[in-house]
């Protein structure tokens, strides 16, 4: 039996109303971009808590995450935050979750890998196999950050990410507010026209706290193994997955290098 509906039978229909989606979502994130433009970071934000939908912003403890974390904990806005803690992490980025929590009298909800997921990945490439392919490297970054990230994201209108348009090349044309199809959902980037210089002067003025590690040459924070402070003159993000050649290289959370593909089938997939 086929269903028809007003001339278009189902499968039809399920491919009209994905269009109409993506589009709606698109022409919310333009006319939210335009919007933001305007307003310095606390009316950025404010603007953001009070859409209708569900607000997460999801820090890494990073210099411009502590900028954002604190505006929503001196504001008070409704904008839940979340962290990842990979199993990998600094020890001073996990000491600054609970120092940030006691400074601005908010709660930083912790997402962890699946137990299954991070045994799968050891018995398929080892520990530390990261360092052996790009593929391994990748997979570690999907049981570690994107799976707990798609929990952290689940039933979100509105993702907050601390990405600035200066910190590689990959982020140069960030926009303050953009469709993410795949995800289905809009990410903002509330910091898109900070530049570091202007980050470190906030971050005095407001006496933020920060990862002391900003203070010893990493500029960018990820994990403990993937991560090494930066030469002079190197770029911000020159010390992150330092041992790969490509200078466009990212975990995949924000740009599409890594896929789910490569992901070890895990039996608690999340």
């Amino acid at each position: 039996m086929s269903f028809v509906t007003n001339g278009c039978d189902i499968p039809c229909k399920l491919q009209q109303d994905a269009a109409m989606t993506t589009q709606s979502l698109e022409a919310e994130a333009k006319a939210l971009n335009d919007r933001l433009e305007s307003l310095d970071l606390a009316g950025r934000l404010a603007l953001v808590a009070g859409l209708e939908g569900r607000a997460v912003f999801t820090t890494s403890l990073g210099i411009e995450d502590q900028v954002i974390t604190a505006a929503i904990g001196t504001n008070r806005l409704d904008i839940e935050v979340a962290t990842l803690k990979t199993g990998r992490l600094f020890n001073e980025t996990v000491a600054l979750i609970e120092e940030t929590e006691e400074a601005y009298d908010i709660l930083i909800k912790r997402y962890f890998p699946e137990k299954a997921d991070i045994e799968d990945y050891v018995a398929q490439y080892g520990m530390n196999g990261f360092y052996e392919s790009v593929e391994a490297r990748h997979a570690c970054c999907g049981v570690r950050k994107l799976k707990p990230l798609a929990r952290a994201l689940e039933g979100v209108s509105y993702w907050i990410t601390g990405l600035r348009r200066g910190q590689s090349g990959n982020r140069a044309t960030t926009p303050y507010a953009e469709a993410d199809l795949d995800r289905g959902l809009i990410k903002i980037n509330p910091l898109a026209d900070w530049d570091i210089e202007t980050i470190h002067a906030h971050v005095a003025a407001e006496a933020i706290p920060v990862n002391p590690l900003h203070g010893r040459g990493y500029p960018s924070i990820g994990c403990e193994p993937c991560t090494r402070a930066i030469k002079p003159g190197e770029p911000e993000r020159a010390g992150r997955w330092w041992w790969e050649n490509d200078e466009k290289r990212e975990c995949g959370l924000h740009v599409a290098e890594a896929t789910s593909s490569i992901i070890p089938n895990a039996s608690s997939a999340a």
